[in-house]
């Protein structure tokens, strides 16, 4: 009789870690990532059911008690919570919304730091002083070749969530950038 094998799913940026001058990479922590599409009558019963008030303002997130909602489109959020799949939440809720999880597709590398925006934009053409993308901004942008969602965390604390078959990529392009001061 054959045995059951137990596989463990690894980390893709398991052993990746980068100190420099001004900026530090690490892979974030596992989580739950949804992303999530509703037309603008769904919101309000989406957030009583998600525990956190989806965001309507572009480029806008609100975090809640470990669950973030990242404005994506005028109909479209990432959902990235540590601990509590969303899916779970959403699964009696009767307004018109399509949610899919993405937890297996998506990672994440927290790059911090005073000089992590400079770092981010060696790949990344957007605006990041704090006046154009301010705490708790976020979006859809390239990093490289990589599509990416950027996430202000801190005023010196940036999430970037990637698929994870572009993370290697992005994390070592982030390094090289680091080494060679932004």
């Amino acid at each position: 009789m054959a045995e059951a094998m137990t596989i463990e799913r690894r980390h893709p940026l398991a052993g990746h870690v980068f100190a420099g001058t001004g900026v530090a990479l690490t892979p974030a922590h596992a989580a739950f990532r949804t992303s999530l599409r509703c037309p603008s009558a769904s919101v309000p019963g989406l957030s009583d059911a998600l525990g956190v008030a989806l965001p309507r303002t572009p480029k806008t997130s609100v975090t809640e008690k470990g669950r973030s909602a990242l404005w994506l489109g005028p109909d479209e959020w990432l959902l990235i919570d540590e601990k509590t799949d969303p899916m779970a939440d959403l699964g009696g809720i009767d307004a018109l919304h399509a949610a899919v999880d993405i937890s297996h597709r998506n990672t994440a590398i927290l790059v911090s730091g005073p000089g992590a925006a400079d770092v981010i934009n060696a790949g990344c053409p957007q605006d990041l002083s704090m006046e154009a993308f301010g705490t708790g901004a976020c979006s859809r942008t390239i990093f490289g070749k990589a599509e990416i969602v950027l996430w202000r965390v801190k005023p010196s604390v940036f999430r970037i969530e990637v698929w994870r078959s572009f993370s290697d990529y992005v994390f070592g392009y982030l390094a090289e950038a680091a080494r060679d001061g932004g």
